[in-house]
């Protein structure tokens, strides 16, 4: 054993990073032949290579994370619908609070979030996708004495729900052949 400022480092030889490389590689092997991808990893179709992206709002979380992991599956977004292969007509981005409990002084201590899409896709002569709604909905609490704080987890419970939407919407999008 050596000493390396007060922390023991083994001796290994040469040898360990080849067969940690080795073991990772038989690994990937493995997985690969039985199928296994990671999430995200499919592919867009063909008939999506060229879409035009129709928002209803363009600064929404949903929009932003849409567009973002559109290009990034490879995706060249057409500013003119006729230039495109397909549209993706995002019709409903929507995001709803209701009270669900209140104090006794009639204070709101529990909220649900729920935020709601709806898109279709339209290919050049025929309707690709039918409408469809994706939803979810997180419940949180409500302190009137950490205002700013529950505001904050409020902004991050929508901005994570936008990117689940999302990714459903992506894997949806992936099936269309």
């Amino acid at each position: 054993m050596t000493h390396c400022r007060g922390t023991h480092v083994a001796n290994r030889g040469a040898g360990g990073p080849v067969w940690a490389a080795l073991a990772v590689l038989g690994a990937v092997l493995a997985l690969s032949a039985c199928g296994f991808r990671l999430a995200g990893g499919d592919p867009l179709p063909g008939v999506l290579a060229r879409p035009y992206l129709s928002l209803k709002d363009p600064y929404t979380d949903f929009s932003r994370e849409f567009e973002r992991q559109l290009k990034s599956a490879g995706a060249t977004l057409q500013t003119v619908r006729a230039n495109s292969t397909a549209t993706i007509d995002v019709t409903k981005d929507l995001v709803e609070q209701r009270t669900l409990s209140v104090s006794a002084l009639n204070i709101p201590t529990e909220y649900e979030l729920t935020y709601t899409v709806t898109f279709e896709v339209q290919g050049t002569d025929k309707e690709l996708m039918a409408a469809q709604t994706i939803s979810l909905s997180k419940d949180y609490s409500f302190e009137e004495d950490v205002l700013l704080a529950k505001e904050h987890e409020a902004d991050i419970l929508r901005q994570q729900m936008a990117r689940d939407l999302v990714t459903i919407a992506m894997r949806r999008l992936t099936s269309l052949k």
